[in-house]
């Protein structure tokens, strides 16, 4: 095992309350209700414009692109209000590192919102490469980020793990023929992590799987 690969959004970072009220926001500029933090939740993992897509059913084209903007606009702004790391993730990547293994970042938040975030939460000096849902053509699912991850760092896919909350993650790992690693505490169900390789409850427990030893 020579690189591991983090979803951000549920996974190194609990950002669900700054994603709320961003999305509440946009909701009310467009005449809508407000969500509650738990409905939110379920609309999070296909990046923004899927999310502001299934938080305005039955909206136009036209409305749905305003409605992006102004999604995209206040998240920007707004990024790190209430974001934080999740418990002991500093200590653990860390640790990580130090064993030698590299690490990077791929997500379906746009690159320069995970680069922004990433150093406002200062650990972006853990990670070698960030991928967001605007680098590659396609995001995941799709395995196309992980497979560049391979080739850019020139490793096997049975030399790479792939480490998230979701079954966006869950699928591109195994689509491109990395080790999958699914995190129960994020903001994915239980049920889309169970074919992945192994499970963990907290971040600390990473560097405790067996591979990564």
């Amino acid at each position: 095992m020579r690189l591991v690969i983090f979803d951000l959004d549920g996974t190194v970072i609990d950002s669900l309350d700054d994603l709320t009220d961003t999305t509440n926001h946009m909701l009310s500029r467009m005449g809508r209700n407000t969500l509650g933090r738990e409905e939110v939740r379920t609309l999070v993992g296909q990046g923004a414009k899927r999310l502001v897509e299934r938080a305005l059913p039955g909206a136009a084209p036209e409305e749905l692109e305003r409605a992006l903007g102004m999604f995209l606009t206040y998240n920007e702004a707004h990024i790190v209000e209430k974001t934080r790391l999740y418990p002991g993730v500093r200590e653990a990547l860390a640790l990580l590192r130090d064993r030698g293994f590299r690490l990077a970042v791929i997500s379906n938040k746009n690159e320069v919102l995970c680069r922004k975030v990433i150093h406002a939460l200062g650990v972006d000096g853990y990670f070698e490469a960030v991928v967001g849902a605007d680098t590659t053509p396609f995001r995941k699912p799709s395995p196309e980020p992980v497979l560049r991850l391979l080739h850019d760092f020139g490793v096997a896919p049975a030399q790479a793990a792939i480490i998230g909350d979701s079954i966006n993650d869950v699928a591109a790992g195994q689509a491109a023929g990395v080790v999958t690693v699914g995190c129960t505490y994020g903001y994915g169900s239980l049920s889309e992590l169970e074919t992945a390789d192994y499970l963990v409850g907290s971040f600390p427990e990473i560097p405790g799987l067996p591979i990564f030893r």
